[in-house]
């Protein structure tokens, strides 16, 4: 059983060149046209007084060119907005992503997070992405252990921001870019408010999300509590429990000045019913192969973050956090969809970090434009002890200690980006500088004790260049170059499992190259188009023991979607107004079209793994003012492997699915959701890993309702 934790406690001149060379274009070219910003200067004022109930939102699926501490231009940045469909139930990341192109969400029987993008590496626990919270890393070690084994739930987050390869200067150096839940604020327009909302379904689900928020005087607040059960869909053992929860206070010193203040906590425990060999799939996929693994997880983070205006050009933010995650499991000994022996592997890691992170915002006249600055740091460090055992019998919670390892990781990072506009055009040169040291001893615990000990420092400089020319109507081209690196984690780049050798491993290093057209020229309609490159050499892989380069992936194609209103389209179609009492029918569709190789190392001429040559989602969103929602979603994944090496025992088959959800109030404090996923009752599966094929989903539903005063 799990332990209760201890307290909180490359560069290529290339690209460099080119860059260098398209600045002096660009300034050479400087347009002497008005901005919007220059345009409305001209105006007379108008001040509209107005209690405001929630922190506004990015209601548009694109970012704006700067928001807060951060620069957006001439990056392809989406915003996710949760709210345009009915609630999304137990964090269904294949319904929360359905309007957005290129994502895997490979679906499991765990309530673990899965998400891979553009062939870049595995999806498994979102490991080639930065996933963060407000702005604040959520994986217990980002360098040293980079995978997420918790996201927020879906009803406390107001959007999800998603940033490709330019993200790499903003938050981090993964290659895949970063995915950060906005979470929600508390209205300010009352004392007291609670919701809560029930969900009952498929397989004994029951899932409850219960908040409470207010404001009185300088203080505002915002907390809710989380639950969801269940037995699974697998004969045996595929059964979990998550909690959690978080308490919010917002003190807003002055008009210029606020203090968030959050403390999160929660627990998953789950069984991993394993993988099936296909001749197993076959026969039945709902069999249980391992009846005794199973994972825990703990974890308490608290931050604090100032937000300060010195002015109406100038705004700083400074984030700080704290945390502590202990994470156990124990695994039968076996391949793939097999057990081969009675004994068990029982894994005991904890992780204690802690960090900082300022960010400055400067805006400025210069050149006849005005130009936006941003800069800013990270530091963090994490200790991280683990043990690992070994149990005589599969059910042993405890058993013979093998290895002791203590690991540390100490991170720190600038960056700096500058965005100068010249009339309609702007361009956003960056930097950011990465510095990671990492440390590790290992103890062999046996018959004769060993030691063995290791360190690692590495230092990468990281570039990128921005473009973005406003064609007027809410309309852009946009283009980004930027450099990206995945730091090689303690297993790869110290100290390798027994036998193996890491001589060859390097950091992975990439460039991330973008050219689209994005626009929301009409309330009804809205559009994101896009070629892409992603060049990422030495790219890690397994050949036998040794961890090594398994050659360059490049990968390229297009991305583009969507979205059209066909009510609003016909009423400014004909001048009527039907949508004020018919609603909204949102039709939206996109498409990733992918062609992606291995250059160089074992397996050259080979496709990377999870790189399906499309990807395609589609659906219709039926709106009204009321709150009735209806969606029905879907996806057409194609055929593709779930290996550098194209093992035929990891290929996933083509496969498409749809969903069917509603939300509808009743009264104004209470309202009703019903969903039936996977409608059509496909069998396919979306991840293949060392234990074997993980089957999906097939056809399951949910009803409940939620109550707000």
């Amino acid at each position: 059983m799990p332990s209760t934790f201890a307290p909180l406690i490359r560069l290529s001149t290339g690209p460099i060149i080119g860059a260098s060379a398209i600045l002096f274009l660009a300034l050479a070219s400087h347009s002497r046209s008005q901005t919007a910003r220059q345009i409305a200067e001209q105006l007379p004022e108008i001040t509209i007084t107005a209690e405001a109930e929630r922190e506004p939102q990015v209601i548009i699926p694109y970012l704006p060119p700067v928001e807060g501490t951060k620069i957006y231009a001439g990056k392809k940045a989406s915003s996710l907005n949760i709210q345009a469909l009915p609630q999304v139930q137990a964090n269904n990341y294949s319904q929360a992503f359905a309007m957005t192109p290129g994502l895997i969400t490979a679906e499991e029987s765990t309530p673990l997070v899965s998400l891979g993008y553009r062939g870049i590496g595995s999806p498994d626990r979102a490991q080639y992405f930065m996933m963060l919270q407000d702005g604040i890393p959520i994986a217990a070690d980002p360098q040293g252990y980079p995978e997420s084994y918790w996201t927020p739930p879906l009803e406390s987050t107001q959007r999800i921001d998603f940033v490709r390869g330019g993200a790499s200067l903003l938050y981090g150096p993964q290659p895949a870019g970063a995915m950060n839940y906005v979470s929600s604020m508390p209205r300010t327009d009352r004392l007291f408010g609670m919701q809560t909302k029930h969900i009952f379904g498929s397989n004994d689900l029951y899932s409850t999300f219960t908040s409470i928020e207010g404001s009185a005087g300088k203080w505002s607040w915002y907390g809710w509590f989380n639950h969801r059960s269940g037995t699974g869909f697998r004969r045996a053992n595929s059964d979990f429990n998550v909690d959690g929860g978080r308490l919010k206070l917002i003190y807003q010193q002055a008009t210029d000045t606020r203090w968030i203040f959050s403390l999160d906590a929660g627990s998953d425990r789950h069984g991993e019913p394993g993988g099936l060999t296909a001749v197993a799939y076959n026969a039945d996929r709902n069999q249980t192969v391992r009846l005794t693994d199973r994972f825990h997880l703990s974890r308490v983070v608290a931050s604090a973050e100032l937000q300060h205006k010195f002015s109406s050009k100038t705004e700083l933010s400074v984030k700080t956090w704290a945390g502590a995650y202990d994470r156990w499991s124990n695994r039968q000994t076996g391949g793939f969809g097999t057990v081969t022996a009675p004994t068990t592997a029982i894994q005991h890691q904890q992780f204690y970090n802690w960090g900082i992170e300022p960010r400055i915002r400067h805006d400025y006249e210069l050149w006849g434009g005005e130009h936006s600055l941003a800069a800013g740091m990270q530091f963090y460090m994490c200790h991280s002890p683990r043990k690992d055992a070994t149990g005589a019998f599969p059910t042993d919670n405890i058993g013979t200690v093998n290895t002791v390892a203590s690991r540390d990781v100490i991170y720190g990072s600038f960056f700096v980006e500058n965005k100068f506009t010249f009339g309609r055009f702007t361009i956003t040169p960056g930097f950011r500088m990465e510095l990671v040291n990492q440390n590790i001893t290992v103890k062999n615990i046996g018959v004769v004790n060993t030691q063995r000990d290791a360190s690692k420092f590495d230092k990468q400089p990281l570039f990128g260049l921005g473009l973005s020319y406003d064609l007027g109507h809410q309309s852009a081209v946009y283009a980004n170059i930027s450099q990206s690196y995945r730091a090689t984690t303690f297993g790869q780049s110290l100290i390798p499992a027994a036998g193996g050798t890491a001589s060859d491993v390097a950091p992975s290093q990439g460039w991330s190259y973008e050219l689209g057209l994005r626009g929301n020229p009409k309330p009804w309609f809205s559009y994101d188009t896009s070629f892409f490159l992603v060049d990422l050499d030495d790219k890690l892989g397994t050949a036998g023991v040794n961890i090594q380069s398994v050659g360059r992936s490049i990968n390229y194609g297009w991305e583009g979607a969507a979205q059209f209103d066909v009510i609003g389209g016909l009423d400014a179609l004909n001048g009527t107004h039907r949508g004020e009492r018919l609603g909204a029918l949102n039709l939206y569709g996109n498409v990733s079209l992918l062609e992606a190789r291995l250059s160089g190392g074992v397996n050259n001429g080979g496709t990377p793994q999870y790189a399906p040559p499309y990807i395609i989602r589609t659906g219709v969103i039926y709106k009204r003012q009321s709150g009735l929602k209806i969606a029905f979603l879907g996806t057409l994944m194609a055929r593709h492997n779930g290996t550098d090496n194209a093992d035929a025992r990891f290929d996933i088959p083509a496969y498409t699915t749809w969903d069917l959800t509603a939300e509808a109030p009743i009264g104004k404090n209470f309202s009703v959701m019903a969903g039936l996923n996977n409608v059509f009752d496909k069998h396919y599966y979306s991840l293949v890993n060392s234990s074997g094929i993980i089957p999906a989903y097939g056809r399951n539903f949910y009803v409940g309702g939620s109550l707000k005063f």
